[in-house]
């Protein structure tokens, strides 16, 4: 071999060797990366899930490359691990779910999204005319003309039996507005579509869900119920919690029929695999994909996601999922590509912001540091035992204060004391419509209101306990100085 093609090949395999070896330190850094990643989510997940008493939860991550991470956190039933196939009810999470099966049948001629719902059941015969006018759309917009107020979802007694029963509400119903003019989040226009795939299809729609949108995802550990029962009565699901003064306390998940708009178990390392495919088209042609991930005309809520753009400009598409013992938050980046879902054994609570998990997690994601908010719910829960301790320490000193008294009351005085000690009770006793009034037109029953409420519902009850002693008290003083005993 020639001495200059010697020295090329000696310095070619040098560069090769060189290449080699840098190759090797690139991958073994990007591993410990991910793995520092790992690390670092793990630990804000737990330091959060501790400072807002959060029993258990499952997470999933994906990313341009497929899925980034899954993982279970906490225990139950008796101390099992959860993990990533952990089954979790994602609540409303599954309107997403019920809006591809319509898009998947409108896909395939079988829907037209703006005829009119009736059209598709002659059968139904609505006293209110303006159900007529009511499309496939509507409902999918939440701009159906349907709400809690005229239509009780949650509060309703006996609830529904089967999508068939729900769909007959529509003969029965009044609007509060007329369709496509007012958005009003209402779970019964999901149970609604619900029902039209299972018509149209001419398949049970728990089953059309498996054979058409978990099977080919290989989502094999979801599955649709029809109440909350079911998931009650499942031993593989964690027992749901609520919170009160900072104590979890297990319970059982009031009955509701969620067929549609909110029945759906799923577990972390499949709830991955539906992310990717809102980057990876696979159920929908690309124009009704398009329309799936599109906000509505109404408002950013599309069909089954709010369809938004973060701070940089990127499409998102994002959903919560509310039981009064379970709860879930999910975002999807579109152009980024990267998806996260968190569910949870701990329902709605006012002093936890669940959307602060997801928040904290994409920033991590992007490389920057993640602190853990003062206001989260151990900080609140303590502030609010205070203030029960600072009440109740407060009556007393009052009262004993009002038994001395010597001062004649007027009964001008006394009526506006008693107003004034009712405030606490008045409060207590119209927490549903404010509830109403917060919660964008939801009405929401006692128990839900106790859960997501607890500690300061406590809190209202002991100011009012203390009030009405008051309140008494200065009957007795009026009653005393009114009428001397001599």
């Amino acid at each position: 071999m020639p001495k200059t093609q010697k020295t090329i090949y000696i310095s070619i395999c040098c560069l090769l060797l060189l290449g080699s070896v840098w190759a090797k330190s690139v991958s073994a850094a990007e591993v410990r990366d991910r793995a520092e990643v790992w690390r670092d989510i793990d630990a804000y997940m737990n330091r959060s899930m501790e400072v807002n008493h959060i029993e258990g939860a499952s997470l999933a991550i994906t990313d341009n490359e497929g899925v980034f991470y899954t993982k279970g956190y906490g225990t139950y039933a008796g101390g099992q691990n959860i993990t990533g196939d952990t089954p979790f009810p994602i609540a409303s999470l599954s309107k997403s779910f019920t809006a591809l099966a319509v898009l998947q049948l409108a896909d395939k001629g079988q829907i037209d999204l703006d005829a009119a719902y009736t059209s598709y059941f002659t059968e139904l015969s609505p006293r209110d005319p303006r159900v007529y006018d009511m499309t496939v759309r509507h409902l999918l917009n939440q701009t159906s003309g349907l709400t809690d107020k005229t239509n009780p979802d949650m509060t309703r007694a006996p609830q529904f039996q089967s999508l068939h029963e729900a769909s007959l509400l529509l003969n029965e119903v009044q609007l509060a507005h007329n369709p496509g003019t007012t958005y009003s989040y209402h779970n019964p226009n999901y149970v609604l579509l619900a029902n039209l795939v299972e018509s149209v299809s001419g398949e049970r729609f728990s089953d059309y869900l498996d054979h058409h949108v978990f099977k080919p995802l290989g989502m094999n550990h979801t599955y649709s119920v029809d109440t909350t029962q079911q998931i009650n009565e499942n031993e593989a699901v964690p027992q749901g919690h609520y919170l009160i003064l900072g104590r979890s306390v297990s319970s059982s998940e009031p009955l509701w029929f969620v067929d549609g708009p909110a029945g759906i178990v799923s577990t972390a390392e499949d709830m991955s695999r539906w992310m990717l495919a809102q980057y990876r088209s696979r159920l929908l042609s690309p124009a009704m994909m398009k329309q799936y991930h599109t906000a509505g005309a109404i408002g950013p809520y599309g069909m089954g996601w709010n369809a938004n753009q973060d701070e940089s400009g990127g499409r998102t598409i994002s959903h919560s999922g509310i039981f009064w013992t379970y709860k879930s938050e999910e975002r999807v980046y579109l152009d980024e590509q990267l998806g996260i879902t968190v569910i949870f054994n701990t329902g709605l609570n006012a002093f936890v912001n669940y959307s602060a998990f997801i928040d904290g997690i994409t920033d991590m994601m992007r490389g920057e540091k993640v602190e853990t908010s003062f206001l989260n719910g151990r900080n609140m829960e303590t502030i609010m035992v205070v203030l029960i301790l600072a009440t109740l320490l407060w009556g007393v000193y009052a009262y004993i204060r009002i038994r001395r008294r010597n001062k004649r009351l007027t009964i001008v005085k006394l009526i506006l004391l008693s107003v004034g000690k009712l405030i606490p009770v008045l409060i207590l006793l119209s927490l549903p419509q404010w509830m109403t009034f917060i919660g964008g037109g939801r009405v929401l029953p006692w128990f839900g209101i106790w859960t997501t409420l607890s500690s300061p519902m406590i809190w209202l009850v002991v100011w009012s306990i203390v009030s009405i002693a008051h309140l008494a008290c200065y009957f007795y003083v009026y009653v005393r100085n009114t009428n001397p005993i001599h």
